[in-house]
């Protein structure tokens, strides 16, 4: 291939990872990102992460105000696990019949088949105001794998947001090769221990959903995941980073419904 053509395509992949990125946070509206300065945490760049994936400067501080002497918060909340989940965007507006958490879960299973992957499995699906939430997992290291959510209307799937796609070091796109971020052999042992990401957790849920704690936490590649209980019921989730001990709160459900284990 010539070398004005490999330049060319490298060009169109970067661009096409800056517009991805930045429909996720326009999206979300660069909210729900907590950042702790302190034990196991990072105040630079994404240096932390193996391969200094993702690099640091711009991108770092695009991701949670890293650099500065305090905890930062990014965007205002909303009415958290009493309300709306502080959720960015615009509600549904589709008047029709929503899919059932049934249908979810079958549309789940029709995407796993599709995979041709034996060692992944559905773990659970959960159904909010806004959507349903699927978490993968891997049988033969019982690792969280990857997050899905599902379209309460049209029944499309597609990958979670966030730290399911900007965090995860096996499954998220940062480690599709397409721009050789990620180098190496992925792994769940990180820096950010489970204990110090439960703290961290915490510390956010304190100060930002006072009357919440953290439930149930599952490890996945470069995070974990939290559920966020309110009166020993689950209300929401939230994620930590597994290298830099930043939380970022899944502001895009809605209020929890209910959630069928698979």
């Amino acid at each position: 291939m010539k070398t004005w053509k490999i330049i060319a395509v490298a060009g169109f992949a970067l661009v096409a990872v800056a517009l991805l990125i930045a429909s996720a946070f326009a999206y979300m509206g660069g909210r729900g990102i907590y950042t702790l300065h302190g034990t196991n945490t990072a105040t630079g760049s994404y240096g932390a992460y193996p391969n200094g994936m993702m690099g640091g400067g711009r991108m770092g501080g695009m991701m949670g105000g890293y650099g500065t002497t305090s905890p930062t918060y990014s965007g205002q909340y909303g009415q958290g696990c009493r309300g709306w989940n502080g959720y960015v965007g615009s509600p549904n507006t589709n008047t029709g019949t929503p899919k059932t958490i049934d249908a979810a879960v079958n549309v789940a299973k029709q995407y796993l088949a599709s995979l041709s992957n034996k060692d992944l499995t559905i773990d659970e699906v959960e159904e909010y105001t806004q959507n349903f939430y699927v978490l993968f997992k891997e049988k033969s290291t019982g690792l969280g794998a990857f997050e899905m959510l599902i379209d309460k209307y049209t029944g499309s799937i597609h990958p979670e947001m966030g730290p399911n796609m900007m965090w995860n070091t096996k499954y998220g796109m940062m480690n599709s090769g397409m721009m050789g971020w990620v180098t190496g052999t992925p792994s769940a042992t990180m820096t950010v221990a489970v204990d110090q990401a439960k703290a961290n957790a915490q510390q956010f849920l304190s100060a930002n959903y006072p009357g919440t704690s953290v439930g149930n936490v599952d490890t996945f590649y470069g995070y974990y995941h939290v559920d966020v209980l309110q009166a020993g019921n689950t209300c929401g989730m939230l994620s930590v980073n597994g290298y830099t001990g930043q939380a970022w709160y899944h502001t895009w459900h809605g209020a929890f419904i209910q959630a069928v284990e698979l």
